[in-house]
């Protein structure tokens, strides 16, 4: 933000010209910082409560370093998705102190000043070993956000017995990210079983058929269950933070 707009707005706070909500509201649409090749929002937390994610596929390695230190810099949490093996050395050796996640393919950095703690609890559950990228993505994101986060993995459809044997999860979660492959049936499963959101990931995992996650796509949109959500294939990331607004709502 300008130092010039910004010392405006206060002294008319404190003049009492202004009132401190409307105060906020015009800080919420202002500043950003233009670094040439992105425009970094920083007032992004104050609009949805979690700072500007860098989407980290098809960005060199100096331009995520750059906006990274920029969001930093700022005092935010820093979370990066999508960065291969390669990148993540690349860009670690400029900015040290990020964490390589490379089960799920992300970066990150915890803002200095902890989040606000979520009201319940996550549970993230994965159909299948092969759907934990996606999964474990999720369980980032969320946890950034300051949602507590438990975990079932492995308990796909054809062992739902697998599924049964994490009860006390199922009934003390509130909210649920549900990450399946295949035909994508476990998140039906699951939200036919609760009393609480569920968020659908179809993941990429299957055989010809499953057409890149697809049929897992189509199979979730056209679920019986009701109060279940979507999100696109693969997006563990917009399902964890999906999630993680869900457990921050009053």
């Amino acid at each position: 933000m300008e130092a010039q707009k910004l010392k405006r707005l206060l002294k008319q706070v404190a003049a009492g010209k202004v009132d401190p909500d409307q105060a906020l509201a015009r800080l919420k649409s202002l500043p950003f910082e233009d670094l040439g090749f992105a425009r970094v929002d920083h007032h992004r937390v104050l609009r949805k409560g979690f700072p500007e994610v860098i989407y980290g596929q098809g960005k060199t390695p100096e331009q995520i370093q750059r906006i990274a230190q920029a969001l930093r810099d700022q005092g935010a949490a820093v979370l990066v998705t999508r960065v291969d093996p390669a990148k993540a050395k690349a860009v670690r050796r400029g900015m040290k102190e990020l964490v390589h996640h490379p089960s799920c393919a992300c970066l990150s950095l915890t803002a200095p000043s902890p989040a606000r703690a979520g009201k319940g609890l996550v549970a993230v559950v994965a159909a299948g070993t092969s759907d934990l990228p996606v999964a474990e993505e999720a369980v980032l994101t969320a946890s950034l956000m300051g949602s507590k986060v438990e975990t079932v993995f492995d308990v796909g459809v054809t062992g739902l017995h697998r599924l049964f044997a994490a009860k006390a999860v199922l009934d003390t979660a509130t909210c649920f990210v549900v990450v399946a492959g295949m035909e994508g049936a476990l998140p039906s499963v699951v939200a036919g079983l609760v009393d609480k959101p569920v968020v659908a990931v179809p993941t990429s995992v299957g055989y010809g058929t499953s057409f890149g996650g697809l049929a897992a796509l189509l199979g979730m949109l056209n679920s019986c269950a009701p109060g279940l959500s979507v999100v696109n294939i693969d997006n563990g990331f917009g399902a964890g933070y999906l999630a993680g607004l869900i457990d921050h709502m009053d």
